[in-house]
């Protein structure tokens, strides 16, 4: 048994330990997982002044809270005051650079006043040599003493910048050679400083410009950085020319390296070729393999991405490279189980149990008494089925009008049936029946109760017509207008039937009217009550079929 526990102590000690290495290897970040060009320095020239340095916060919320290392800025090359430092805002910018210990202050500083008067390159020639043999000296020391005084000793200075090309009045071709005495004059002088620990810059132009800058190159012992400035135009149409050209990016990279010293790039951006995005992307890419000890983008228009909004699509790959990158998920450290030493399982014997018989005990069954239920007759109540009766609606005739006879008959007074007039002939009016309500039966079965027609008065006799051939002026036949509006007839209360039906009356039967007859009369039947309210009532109508009435047929 000791030998088992033992077995399982070791198993356990090393099971924790492997747990606690993983679980520090798990923690520790190693340096290769950091973002490619994360630790360098990197910054943007936004202003020369108090905007400059305000300006830097902003940038930084802009890229997804990069911090901003560099501040860069220049001094004004027109008087000799400026360039000794003699400007207020090298303050602003010494409290942004003591604010943080591993921020870098960039200052580009000129070597001649007038430096961008397009003095000639005689006069430059003369300058060179007043500086080279120490005319100037006195507004280096008091730069020096400047920046010292401010807290800033470890100002890196951009001395002469772009020397290699035409613009400024601190170039080197006209006199190379004086020009490298003078740069060592002025770093030997502002060294000489108590205090400082300033590191120069030299940065040429990329390409050959107005002259190769390695000729202008002034020694190992006075340069502590070779920087470049580097912007989208020529020479080189594309990124590649401007790595392999004569004195291009690889040049740089190389001479440095056989110099041993770090590189830079002060100034970069687009310029004359407008948004170039792949040009963004490959500078930075070059900046990432490369690793210089700083760079500033130039970041106003045309060259810059941020403060300039003509440059979206540069702008978006300049950020998406330069943000930071988002802490991915947390991989857990994998649990490794401790091994369970499984406890032998000891069987218990089971002992069976007598199963003990219960007696049965017969339950007694009780008869259920049966009530019969009593059947209750239900009474027939004899539904009567009400007979409605349905009154006699008599059909009206049509008569066939006949064709009038040139001497006109006077029809006589009888009761006409109504006649379907011919479309020029308004239609009379045809009456109404009455259907009778139905009459509520008693047991005895009941007749029902036929309504009593109302006799329909006589007929209104027709005017008598004058002979035509007596009458020379005839009279015109009046248009026949419809009657007005009959109102509708009230529906009696059902009445209740006698025992004995009364036999209905026979209705009237109407007279025909005479053939070609002019006047025909049909009368309304109102129902009997509504008749003594507004007597009898009919509707004629008056037709003249003669030859000259303009509808005769025949």
């Amino acid at each position: 048994m000791p030998r088992p526990r033992r077995r399982l102590a070791s198993t356990c000690i090393g099971t924790v330990t492997a747990g606690l290495l993983a679980t520090g290897a798990a923690l520790a970040t190693p340096e290769n997982d950091r973002p490619e060009g994360s630790d360098i320095a990197m910054g943007a020239y936004l202003d020369y002044g108090p905007p400059g340095v305000a300006r830097i916060p902003h940038l930084s919320n802009w890229l997804g809270g990069k911090d901003i290392r560099v501040g860069h800025t220049y001094l004004p090359g027109d008087k000799w005051a400026g360039i000794a430092g003699g400007v207020s805002f090298l303050e602003d910018w010494a409290d942004w650079r003591r604010a943080e210990d591993d921020r870098m202050f960039v200052l580009n500083v000129p070597m001649q006043e007038r430096n961008e008067d397009r003095v000639s390159d005689r006069q430059v020639a003369r300058l060179i040599r007043a500086g080279a043999a120490g005319r100037y000296d006195q507004h280096f020391r008091r730069l020096a003493e400047r920046l010292v005084e401010l807290g800033v000793p470890d100002t890196v200075i951009v001395l002469g910048w772009e020397m290699n090309g035409v613009t400024y009045t601190h170039r080197c071709a006209p006199d190379p050679e004086g020009w490298k005495v003078y740069w060592k004059r002025i770093v030997t002088t502002m060294r000489a400083v108590p205090g400082q620990k300033f590191r120069f810059d030299f940065a040429p132009n990329r390409g050959t410009d107005a002259i190769g800058w390695t000729k202008c190159y002034p020694g190992d012992d006075v340069v502590d950085v070779i920087g470049m400035d580097s912007y989208d135009q020529g020479p080189g149409q594309t990124f590649d020319d401007q790595i392999t050209q004569p004195y291009g990016l690889q040049q740089q990279v190389d001479f440095a390296k056989a110099h041993g010293k770090p590189i830079s790039y002060p100034e970069w951006g687009l310029f004359r070729r407008g948004d170039n995005p792949e040009y963004v992307r490959r500078m930075l890419k070059w900046i990432a393999q490369h690793k210089p000890l700083y760079h500033t983008i130039t970041d106003y228009c045309p060259h810059g991405v941020w403060q300039c909004k003509d440059n979206p699509d540069s702008a978006k790959v300049f950020r998406d490279a330069l943000m930071p990158e988002r802490p991915g998920p947390v991989v857990p450290t994998p649990v490794v189980p401790t091994p369970v030493v499984p406890t032998p399982a000891v069987p218990t014997p089971v002992v069976p149990t007598p199963v003990v018989p219960t007696p049965q005990v017969p339950t007694p069954q009780v008869p259920t008494p049966q009530v019969p239920t009593p059947q209750v007759p239900t009474p027939q109540v004899p539904t009567p089925t009400p007979v409605v009766p349905t009154p006699a609606v008599p059909t009206p005739v049509v008569p066939t009008p006949q064709v009038p006879s040139p001497t006109p008959v006077v029809p006589s007074p009888q009761t006409p049936l109504p006649v379907s007039p011919s479309p020029l002939v308004p239609t009379p009016v045809t009456p109404v029946p009455v259907t009778p309500s139905p009459v509520t039966p008693s047991p005895v079965a009941p007749s029902p109760q036929v309504p009593v027609p109302v006799t329909p008065s006589p007929a209104v006799p027709t005017p008598e017509v004058p002979d035509p051939d007596t009458d020379p002026t005839p009279t015109p036949t009046p248009t026949p207008k419809p009657s007005p509006a009959v109102p509708t007839p009230q529906v009696p209360a059902p009445v209740t039937p006698k025992p004995e039906p009364t036999p209905p009356k026979p209705l009237p039967q109407p007279t025909p009217p005479p053939v070609n007859s002019k006047h025909w009369c049909v009368p309304l039947n109102f129902g009997e009550w509504l008749s003594k309210l507004v007597g009898t009532q009919s509707v004629c109508i008056k037709l003249d079929f003669g030859k000259n009435s303009g509808i005769w047929p025949f």
